[in-house]
């Protein structure tokens, strides 16, 4: 048996270096045209006598056994030491017809291939088309474990579905259930009515139905001065983790700037000072995690960040833009706090000022809310045949009575499979979400279910543990629980799910969180 590795240049095998190679100064060409420094990823062919199946390497982080004659791997492998992804591979000017197609590379689109496989859908008859180089994945570990454990967490440790408790998808994993995965493929125009998608390097997707799970992109501040200068991230995608775990490892000891006081910002932060940096927060509002913490939650959190080195700079400073250098490196950020400007200096920067969905493709056929595609209880859009979850989806929230859009892995799983139900079952039915949101940072770990709405009651302190209520009318309608139990977490959905009444002077009289939790809920 032979493996080559293919460019996606040209129609001729070209044999490329791994990632020793790459570092003697040779590249690689990836499938998609585009070039990456590593050279470490890259289409192989692999025959067993006639019959041939097409790979794409994800090899970063480790070395490609292809080799190019130079390489370390030599000319020739063995299927065992390929550590490959399998993939079909379209080409220009080619279509192909699916019963079930799934837009999107991210947990959305994981699970919804998990759903449609315990369907029992046929060989071929689903597939996935991602503008991403890998197979799904759990994105939640990105600003976690990936940038700081050691080892750090790396695919295909954390492939979807194993967040949420099922077997790991990898690519292997879509071929032998006959899913079609289809990766670095970036769709370009699609035509609702005639049920046709349409790539970038002119490939055509038919479909009878037609999930859409293409998530959300981060804001990008590419209208301030010096947007462009090399050191600044956003963090969306595995190749961002992996540029940005590159960056904060090779400036242990240094400034690093973080604008941003939401997850992104919070969790980052905590992962940089983990590896040894020195991070500044850089944000507007008066503290972090607005849009969750109330002050006196978010006093604890900060405290405790600054213990750990942490600086801030909030209640209104804002970033006016990036100053570098000659060689066009980061230098630093300006920011200004009352009409004065100063430069906080830098190299490395990460950006987390939030996300959009992406649904740009669609506006213009599908009924639009809340920056996403509008669905009903079933994730149906308002085109027949056209669902859409996870980031993207405006779903009604049943409980709440009301529409919203949900950022959070455990919804993109949730919505997937119910999605997916309501395909084969018209009879499914509406989507019942209860909101859930968590974090982990350094030793600290918080949950929180529920809407978020009324005075916030706050009983303990964030070590060893915190509950804090949010009660409206003596009706609570959200909890949180900084290191909860399992019990905890149990206790928590039931008292989100069912807001009891509850007597506000005896719960602010507690100090004790597990009391307090024990007496919201046996209300």
């Amino acid at each position: 048996m032979t493996i080559n590795g293919r460019g996606a240049k040209g129609n001729g095998l070209h044999r490329f270096s791994g990632l020793d190679g790459a570092r003697e100064g040779r590249r690689c060409v990836t499938y998609g045209g585009s070039e990456r420094a590593e050279g470490v990823r890259g289409l192989c062919e692999v025959r067993r006598g006639q019959d041939r199946r097409r790979y794409l390497g994800d090899c970063t982080r480790m070395a490609f056994v292809v080799g190019y004659g130079q390489g370390p791997a030599g000319r020739n492998a063995t299927a065992a030491r390929c550590r490959r992804s399998l993939v079909i591979v379209m080409s220009s000017g080619e279509s192909k017809d699916y019963k079930y197609l799934i837009l999107g590379g991210g947990n959305a689109a994981g699970y919804a291939a998990r759903a449609l496989v315990a369907k029992g859908v046929g060989k071929s008859e689903a597939a996935i088309v991602s503008r991403e180089e890998v197979a799904p994945y759990e994105r939640p570990a990105l600003s976690k474990a990936f940038l700081f454990a050691d080892p750090p967490a790396r695919l295909p440790g954390f492939h979807t579905c194993v967040g949420g408790g099922g077997d790991r998808q990898e690519p292997e994993w879509y071929e032998d259930n006959g899913v079609d995965l289809i990766l670095n493929e970036e769709i370009v125009s699609a035509d609702l009515g005639d049920k046709k998608l349409t790539s970038k390097a002119g490939t055509e997707f038919g479909f009878d139905k037609l999930v859409i799970a293409t998530g959300c992109s981060p804001i990008v501040l590419s209208k301030l001065e010096g947007a462009d200068l090399k050191g600044i991230h956003y963090l969306r995608e595995n190749a961002d983790a992996l540029q940005l775990y590159d960056s904060l490892h090779a400036r242990k000891g240094e400034d690093v700037l973080v604008i941003g006081g939401g997850y992104i910002g919070m969790e980052v932060a905590a992962a940089a000072s983990i590896v040894g940096c020195k991070p500044k927060l850089i944000f507007p509002d008066s503290h972090m995690m607005s849009r969750l913490f109330s002050p006196s939650m978010a006093d604890k959190y900060e405290s405790f960040y600054k213990e750990k080195g942490i600086e801030f700079y909030k209640n209104g400073y804002r970033c006016e833009g990036f100053v570098g250098d000659e060689d066009g490196n980061l230098s630093g950020v300006k920011v200004s706090l009352d009409g004065k400007e100063e430069v906080i200096p830098g190299k490395a920067c990460i950006v987390g000022v939030g996300a959009r969905p992406n649904s740009r493709l669609f506006t213009d056929q599908l009924e639009m809310e809340l920056g996403g595609i509008k669905v009903d209880g079933q994730f149906q859009s308002s085109v027949k045949d056209v669902y859409a979850v996870g980031d993207i989806a405006a779903f009604p929230l049943k409980i709440y009575d009301r529409t919203t859009r949900m950022e959070h892995v455990a919804h993109a799983r949730q919505s997937a499979a119910h999605a997916v139900d309501a395909m084969f079952d018209d009879s499914t039915p509406d989507y019942d979400y209860l909101p859930y949101f968590y974090s982990r940072v350094f030793n600290l770990s918080w949950q929180f279910f529920g809407d978020s709405v009324g005075e916030p009651v706050v009983v303990g302190d964030i070590q060893p543990k915190m509950s804090v209520f949010w009660i409206k009318d003596g009706q609570v309608n959200g909890v949180f629980t900084e290191s909860p139990s399992a019990e905890d977490t149990e206790v928590m959905a039931v008292i989100a799910r069912e807001r009891p009444s509850v007597d506000v002077a005896k719960l602010s009289a507690l100090t004790d969180p597990d009391e307090a939790l024990k007496l919201v809920a046996s209300t």
